[in-house]
């Protein structure tokens, strides 16, 4: 191995040894707590532009596969890691972590303190960083991390976008049809997706709303995705004339944001963001506690206590981080829709936030029984005895 460092753009530097891809790297440094799902991580298109430290020390050990991307490639802008596993170790391998980053050309830095990176991060907030194992001058590289365009402000949702709409087919019966606005969407939402009977129409970043509802979709959703939301101004107004025209829909991550600023709220960046699988948050519509995935650095500004009147009607907070009291889901009181910040499909875990899918198609059975898209449907209880 050869020398690789670390700068922040504090000046922090750590040393270690070059892992992945050798060369020059630059980005917003942000930490994943996840001790498992660093494949889905590195192909999950909101990490685009940002260098990943992972807090787990031990990564690499089951290797990877061609079952388990989010996206065509991967899209983090570095990777950091304490102790690489040697050689991968599972049945569904079929090759190692550092080879694919290399192949896909990922220059990522092993061998340092990622406990004392982290906690750096959390006492200073979120900051741009850069990796070489080009050369092990610091202030030269820490004067390229100072140079580089910072997250706030970035537009980043037509960069990880689909350039053409394609269907994600439903599993068996079709039984409904939805429109999916990409800002970066996971191959494993519409799979979900269509194991309820749903064929999913995924449309480019910039569709429109006479895009979105052209071929009379039963729903329309707003995926995950990378960047400030206060940048994405074309999407939010896709998503005003999509409720304008009161269609269902159903935000996460990103698409949460998008709603937010389409119904008069702000956006405001996180001082690090939450990161990782095991993120506790309080449903509000089902009085439950949910353990989920999360990958944002931006939050929606709404109130807690009350709900807001906004342009379409009454909207009120339905979910809450309960770490940092932070806004994690949109609830509309008069228009047909609704959205949670963190990632329901969740691969590889945790599935607390699974039902939100069905969730969504019971908003859709609704506004299709009713004729109307009205408001959303009650909490119900389903045959396994968990609340939706």
């Amino acid at each position: 191995m050869s020398n690789a460092i670390l700068v922040l753009e504090d000046g922090r530097t750590f040393r270690g040894d070059s892992y992945g891809a050798t060369g020059t790297t630059v980005g917003e440094a942000v930490f994943s707590t996840g001790m498992t799902g660093y494949q889905e991580t590195l192909t999950d298109p909101s990490y685009h532009r940002q260098v990943v430290v992972m807090t787990a020390p031990h990564i690499g050990n089951t290797g990877v596969n061609g079952e388990d991307d989010e996206s065509s490639r991967m899209w983090v802008a570095g990777f950091v890691v304490r102790d690489p596993a040697r050689r991968p170790a599972n049945w569904r391998s079929t090759g190692s972590l550092d080879d694919e980053l290399v192949r896909q050309g990922v220059v990522g830095i092993s061998g340092i303190d990622t406990r004392a990176l982290t906690r750096h991060l959390r006492d200073r907030g979120a900051m741009r960083v850069g990796i070489t194992s080009e050369h092990t001058d610091a202030d030269r590289l820490l004067a390229e991390v100072r140079a580089a365009e910072s997250m706030v402000g970035a537009d980043l949702a037509p960069q990880v976008s689909a350039e053409s709409a394609y269907v994600v087919p439903a599993v068996g019966e079709k039984r409904y049809t939805i429109s999916a606005l990409d800002l970066g969407i996971k191959t494993a939402t519409p799979r979900h997706l269509a194991e309820l009977g749903v064929e999913t129409h995924v449309l480019p970043a910039t569709a429109t709303a006479a895009d979105l509802l052209a071929a009379g979709p039963d729903g329309v959703f707003l995926s995950n995705g990378p960047g400030d939301p206060a940048a994405a101004d074309y999407a939010v107004e896709a998503v005003r004339g999509v409720l304008d025209a009161r269609r269902p829909l159903f935000g996460i991550c990103f698409g949460n944001q998008i709603l937010g600023r389409a119904l008069g709220l702000g956006t405001y960046k996180l001082r690090f963001g939450h990161r990782g699988l095991n993120q506790p948050v309080l449903d509000r519509v089902s009085g439950t506690v949910r353990v989920t995935s999360h990958n944002h650095g931006f939050a929606v500004d709404a109130p807690l206590d009350r709900a807001t009147d906004t342009p379409y009607g009454r909207v009120e907070v339905s979910h809450v981080g309960l770490n940092d009291d932070v806004v994690e889901g949109l609830r509309c009181l008069d228009v047909p829709a609704f959205s949670v910040q963190f990632h329901p499909e969740a691969a590889a875990g945790p599935h607390d936030a699974a039902p939100l899918f069905q969730r969504f198609v019971d908003l859709m059975d609704s506004a299709r029984g009713s004729g109307d898209a009205v408001s959303p449907p009650p909490v119900v209880e389903h045959s396994t005895g968990e609340k939706l």
